[in-house]
């Protein structure tokens, strides 16, 4: 049975081989042992409320309680680029006219930018190959979702999420090589490899600050921008149905897209309600439509996938499902639609 829980001290071994199996391109989750031991004890100080809100990093992971193994990992920070630059590209337009020649053009251009400083930030999502079926990656990436309704206070008024770059099936990233590699003098996993460790100098040292112009990039690099990763789409796709949005920011050396939504728009902050366990439930429901359920305690913070009907206030749940989220009868859990409702229209 699957649970996304917050981490602990001893997932950290788990954690970094989950990181092994990751790849290139994911900023935020690399197999180096001090880092992420620095990571999981951030993230526990997080769920204890020990440190700042804005330093906060909420880590979760996705256990398989049958097996005793990890199965996902995610993430949640409570605010990027304050403590070290956050950079993005801004797409923007630069219109040319001649009257006398009769000609206009407007070409799009990227600009590099720290817009996005100070926002909440969705990041190190990874689902290990093994659980990529049925409705695990739904209930990885969603579960976070569930957490920011039940503690908005602690996120900023507009969350962000870095999408991995696309890159050719050889690991090569055309964005990248067209226009990095000229001002860095390196390989692309040793800028990633750099920027994982904080080390983000070099970037404003090496980068051009004049705009530049998409069109003088070849065909491969210009079809690259704002495209994700072929692991990454269902991620995209995941995030967007939650009310997350691309609006012309993408990463600096694969030209991922960043999507964005303010917090009061998500779905989970208009959809999910509260609900109490039944003490005394006639029908625990079997076989029906699977919802989001979490319990309501930051430190010990849980979620399944359920075939339960919240109804006026009140939920049945099995003694199983009731032991994953740690919860007990008369105990409040917060709920939400596993897939979006469909209108009668469509």
């Amino acid at each position: 049975m699957l649970v996304v829980r917050a981490i602990k001290p001893d997932d950290l071994d788990p954690l970094l081989a989950m990181a092994a199996q990751v790849g290139s391109g994911m900023t935020t989750l690399k197999p180096d042992r001090k880092l992420l031991g620095d990571r999981v004890e951030v993230a526990c100080a997080s769920f204890a409320e020990t440190i700042a809100p804005e330093k906060r990093d909420y880590m979760f992971v996705m256990e398989d309680t049958s097996k005793g193994c990890m199965a996902g990992v995610c993430a949640i920070k409570g605010a990027v680029g304050l403590d070290e630059p956050f950079y993005n590209y801004r797409i923007g337009t630069l219109v040319h006219s001649s009257r006398e020649l009769k000609v206009f053009t407007r070409m799009e251009t990227l600009y590099l930018s720290n817009d996005l400083t100070g926002n909440s930030e969705l990041c190190s999502l990874f689902l290990h190959p093994d659980y990529r079926s049925g409705s695990n990656g739904k209930l990885l990436s969603k579960s976070r979702f569930l957490f920011i309704a039940q503690f908005p206070h602690l996120f900023t008024e507009k969350i962000i999420a870095e999408m991995r770059g696309y890159q050719t099936p050889e690991g090569v990233s055309p964005f990248y090589e067209a226009l990095g590699r000229h001002f860095f003098k390196m390989e692309f996993d040793a800028c990633d490899e750099l920027t994982a460790k904080g080390k983000k100098s070099f970037i404003a040292e090496l980068m051009p600050r004049q705009p530049i112009y998409v069109s003088y990039l070849p065909d491969d690099a210009q079809e690259a921008v704002g495209k994700v990763h072929t692991n990454t789409a269902p991620a995209r796709r995941l995030l967007e149905q939650e009310g997350m949005y691309y609006d012309g920011f993408v990463d600096i050396f694969d030209a991922g897209p960043v999507l964005q939504a303010r917090v009061r728009e998500l779905r989970a902050m208009r959809e999910s309600a509260l609900s109490v366990i039944d003490a005394n439930p006639t029908v625990v429901p079997i076989g029906g439509d699977p919802i989001l359920v979490s319990n309501t305690d930051m430190r010990n913070f849980r979620v399944i996938v359920a075939p339960a009907s919240p109804d006026h206030g009140r939920i049945a749940l099995s003694d199983a499902d009731q032991e994953l989220l740690a919860c007990q009868s008369g105990d409040a859990v917060r709920t939400l639609s596993l897939n979006l409702r469909r209108s009668n229209n469509e």
